[in-house]
């Protein structure tokens, strides 16, 4: 029995049929018939992705899949049903998306219950504290999901000196008030991780999947749908704006939302996701050179 199959036994109690390789994760069928995802990795990254799952999980929200165990090695879920991103799939998607950031979070940064707070953003920690009450949502962004991964990139050969000045730089005019940040809002469910090869699309509706759920900015997520590119996105998005209308300017700001994502690619993969990153800045300022 392969290792996979003996966590599935363990934390779901069924038997396994058969097993498949999907890449980073393993199909199992269980001697009921039914169809599991099992995925391993470090115990806090374990830990994250199930509590993130758990707590997606909102009346009315996109699909999530139903988390049936987790140890610290191995975490079990259902299977998502496969199919293409129609447009009512679409729509239903946005509503849903609006309907999850709408259940709120705690705090700026915070984990989900029970979730640890040195999380996981694919292969690169990401650290989940509360902010405290009143922390402008900018000044929270720049402290944990901008600077942070400024330094990391650099640390690890992906950005240069002077682009990480260039986006320290950006970060002072950001907090100091000199760039439309949008009004505030309290912290919004965000999935967190939201590209487009965490969404899975069947015939009725989108399922989400590897979360790095935290509290934070309801634009975060949808301009990272658009980094990379969303199938019916512009379908996704007014369905969203429908149901939960986004304040003016919000495509102003896609860049400086898409900026956490790519200093994170940046600290990855280096390459010329630091250039994005320095592009993403001068959208922020697109009459002012910067």
């Amino acid at each position: 029995m392969t290792a996979a199959a003996e966590a599935v036994t363990r934390l779901t109690g069924h038997g396994v049929a058969g097993t498949r390789g999907l890449g980073a994760v393993t199909g199992v069928t269980l001697d009921d018939g039914r169809e599991v995802i099992a995925k391993t990795g470090e115990p806090t990254a374990v830990a994250a992705e199930a509590a993130g799952l758990r707590w997606l999980a909102v009346p009315g929200g996109p699909g999530v899949p139903e988390v049936l165990g987790a140890d610290e090695a191995w975490l079990v879920s259902e299977a998502v049903p496969t199919g293409s991103a129609t447009p009512e799939a679409a729509r239903e998607f946005g509503r849903a998306l609006a309907t999850l950031h709408a259940a709120g979070a705690p705090a700026f940064g915070a984990p989900p219950p029970d979730g640890p707070a040195d999380a996981w953003i694919g292969d690169a920690p990401m650290r989940n504290d509360p902010a405290p009450a009143g922390t402008r949502w900018i000044d929270w962004y720049v402290e944990a999901r901008v600077l942070p991964y400024v330094r990391l990139a650099v640390d690890r050969g992906g950005m240069s000196a002077s682009q990480a000045s260039r986006i320290e730089e950006c970060c002072t005019r950001l907090t100091g008030g000199d760039a439309d940040v949008g009004p505030d809002e309290p912290p919004a469910r965000l999935h967190g991780d939201l590209w487009t090869g965490n969404v899975l699309w069947s015939r009725e509706q989108a399922w989400v999947i590897d979360p790095a759920a935290h509290g934070g900015h309801r634009e975060t997520d949808l301009a990272m749908l658009a980094l990379f590119g969303c199938p019916q996105l512009d379908t996704v998005l007014a369905a969203y704006d429908e149901t939960a209308p986004l304040p003016p300017g919000w495509r102003g700001r896609i860049g400086l939302h898409q900026l956490f994502p790519l200093l994170v690619h940046a600290a990855l993969f280096g390459g010329g996701y630091a250039r994005s990153a320095c592009e993403a800045v001068s959208s922020i300022w697109p009459t002012s050179g910067s």
